[in-house]
C-alpha cells in the first residue's frame, strides 16, 4: 500500500497529572486545534533522561487528532498550558485512514 499525505496528524503529550490532561484537551479542542483528544485512563510510567540523571515518572498521555495545517497553533497553545519546562509534542503523519473520520477531524478543526 502507497503511503499517502492526508494531511492528518496524531499528536502525543505527556503530563504529569490527569487533571492538567483534562484541562489541556479541552483548551485544545474548545479551540478547534485538535477534533478529538484521548487520554490513556491510567498513568503509564515513563524512563527518561533529565539534566543529565535517569529519571522515572508516573504520566498522563494524551493522543490529539488534528491537521498539519492546525500544527503550529495546537503545539502553541500546549506550551502555554503545560507545566512541564520541556513537554513531549511530538506529531506523527496520519498515513492513511477512514475517509469519513478524516474528513470530520478537518471538518472539526476549522
Amino acid at each position: 500500500m502507497a503511503e499517502q499525505n492526508t494531511g492528518k496528524l496524531v499528536v502525543m503529550v505527556t503530563c504529569g497529572s490527569r487533571a492538567e490532561a483534562r484541562k489541556i484537551a479541552k483548551t485544545v479542542v474548545d479551540a478547534r486545534l485538535a477534533a478529538c483528544v484521548n487520554i490513556l485512563g491510567a498513568p503509564i510510567e515513563s524512563v527518561y533522561r533529565w539534566k543529565g540523571e535517569v529519571e522515572t515518572a508516573s504520566e498522563f498521555l494524551l493522543v490529539m487528532k488534528t491537521t498539519r495545517a492546525r500544527f503550529g497553533k495546537l503545539r502553541d497553545a500546549v506550551l502555554r498550558a503545560h507545566s512541564y519546562e520541556v513537554p513531549e509534542i511530538i506529531a506523527l503523519p496520519v498515513a492513511d485512514g477512514s475517509a469519513k473520520y478524516l474528513e470530520w477531524v478537518a471538518a472539526s478543526v476549522r
